[in-house]
């Protein structure tokens, strides 16, 4: 390697050092109530939380409404059209795949125990014009951790709450930035952030609606899978090519609104 890559690698690091984004909570508002969230996690994922572990240990099946993006004065994100969709698709889709291995999904809300709903509240994009020089560093510094480009950090925000008849029994309000330095692999689509933050948005959904003792995680087949018409669980493509390259691709979900789809 060169003396003058050295230096330019070098420059980068300590730049990207000096970079660390923190996730803004937005105000809850779609949630029935926020009288009762608390401080939950701090960090690269803030949230406030809310659970009645009694009342989530009596529910076994539950209806999941479509994910919806909030709008008016209290959005904080800038998606177009077919962006809105992409991104809708997959926090529903990642919701359906965690909620289906604790709960029965049911299609119908008159069938269900609890009903969940949820919603983006803010968006953040991945600036790509840096992930393709953030994804270079890192081929040439190899390591647990991977660099990004400050201004390049992407965000998601979220929220979701089960509700029992009409009491609110669990809700949860979360947000999550990239970090200069750490695991958020770089992409060369502005979404790359929130598709990537969809899946641990729905863990710590299904962590907060979860009775305090799990139940046995439910398995299925591609007969009777509730979640199937979102496609498979991992992007095999994707995943290969963040793997080979260091670049998240974004795989596209179909969004899943129409009942007797299982959600």
């Amino acid at each position: 390697m060169n003396l003058y890559l050295c230096a330019v690698m070098a420059g980068v690091t300590t730049l990207l050092l000096g970079g660390c984004a923190s996730a803004p909570l937005t105000t809850a508002s779609t949630l029935s109530s926020a009288d009762q969230l608390t401080p939950g996690k701090t960090g690269r994922t803030t949230t406030r939380e809310y659970r009645d572990g009694p009342a989530l240990a009596q529910v076994k099946r539950v209806y999941l409404h479509p994910t919806e993006l909030v709008t008016g004065d209290a959005a904080r994100y800038t998606l177009k059209d077919d962006e809105r969709e992409l991104v809708l698709a997959e926090v529903e889709a990642q919701l359906c795949f965690e909620l289906a291995e604790r709960f029965e999904l049911v299609r119908e809300p008159g069938q269900s125990d609890a009903e969940v709903t949820s919603a983006v509240t803010w968006f953040e994009p991945t600036g790509t014009a840096g992930s393709g020089a953030a994804a270079a560093v890192n081929f040439f510094i190899p390591g647990p951790l991977g660099v990004r480009l400050p201004g390049t950090l992407g965000g998601l925000g979220g929220e979701a709450e089960m509700t029992a008849g009409k009491r609110q029994i669990a809700a949860i309000v979360w947000a999550r930035q990239a970090q200069a330095v750490g695991t958020d692999s770089p992409s060369l689509s502005r979404l790359g952030d929130a598709l990537q933050f969809a899946e641990p948005f729905a863990d710590d959904v299904a962590r907060v609606m979860s009775p305090d003792t799990l139940p046995q995680p439910r398995t299925y087949t591609a007969a009777n899978d509730p979640c199937a018409a979102y496609g498979d669980r991992i992007q095999a493509a994707g995943f290969i090519f963040d793997k080979v390259t260091g670049v998240y691709v974004p795989s596209g979900r179909r969004k899943v609104t129409t009942e007797g789809s299982g959600n």
